[in-house]
């Protein structure tokens, strides 16, 4: 298929909506990053992945991956290679959450565990890389349950965040290890986040297409019954 017929104009119009939604949360900051000046996680850690759910893996890696560029340049931030590395962690968290091939959730957590063991600071705080379970051990797990796949989705961005972490930021062992509980809050309300979001906006999307019958890109969008809310009145 040819680029041009990928981006269809229903494609593009849910993208600009993704966008605008992206460009506000990532203003709104949740808790600060460790080991560096005026950076932090945001509100669009908690519903990021969800985009791969609807868009499919490569729309949906597309669109996090633009609206992250977009929120550089609007907002005036630093172009650095740190910045751009950044981009990385959700876009691997969306094909986590979006995939259904098994070894796409196991391949990478096990080569960030490979990288993060191998490098000298990471060796004396290896315990700090068995969070990288998660994202294997939801993946191989025999149904696709909502909350283990967004723990999955935010533990991948964990870990290939933290890599590159590892090795762009001096950290020494004892940071890492200081880490792990806190790592185990913001990740778990991430997860939950992520699994919320996906809730509500295959409801609110469900009810537009089957309530008013709009003309507007959910028709190529993937919904799922299954985690309509509305369905409970029903």
């Amino acid at each position: 298929m040819e680029i041009k017929g990928w981006f269809t104009r229903k494609r593009v119009i849910f993208l600009s909506l993704f966008f605008v939604l992206v460009l506000i949360a990532k203003q709104i900051n949740f808790s600060s990053v460790i080991g560096a000046e005026n950076q932090a996680f945001t509100l669009y850690q908690f519903f990021g992945p969800t985009a791969g759910a609807f868009l499919g893996p490569i729309f949906g890696g597309i669109a996090v991956l633009f609206a992250q560029l977009a929120d550089i340049i609007i907002f005036d931030k630093a172009f650095t290679l740190l910045n751009l590395l950044r981009f990385l962690p959700m876009v691997f968290a969306v094909i986590y959450f979006a995939s259904k091939k098994k070894y796409v959730g196991v391949i990478v957590p096990l080569m960030c565990m490979f990288l993060f063991i191998v490098h000298p600071v990471g060796r004396e705080a290896w315990i700090f890389s068995l969070y990288w379970l998660i994202p294997i051990l939801s993946s191989l797990w025999p149904k696709r349950l909502l909350l283990l796949r967004s723990l999955g989705a935010t533990f991948t961005a964990h870990a290939i965040g933290s890599v590159i972490w590892l090795y762009t930021v001096p950290m020494e062992a004892g940071q890492w290890l200081a880490l792990i509980p806190v790592v185990a809050y913001e990740r778990i309300l991430f997860g939950m986040g992520i699994a919320g979001s996906y809730v509500v906006f295959n409801t609110v999307l469900d009810y537009l297409v089957e309530k008013f019958k709009i003309d507007l890109p959910f028709k190529e969008v993937i919904l799922s019954k299954r985690y309509n809310l509305l369905r409970l009145f029903n």
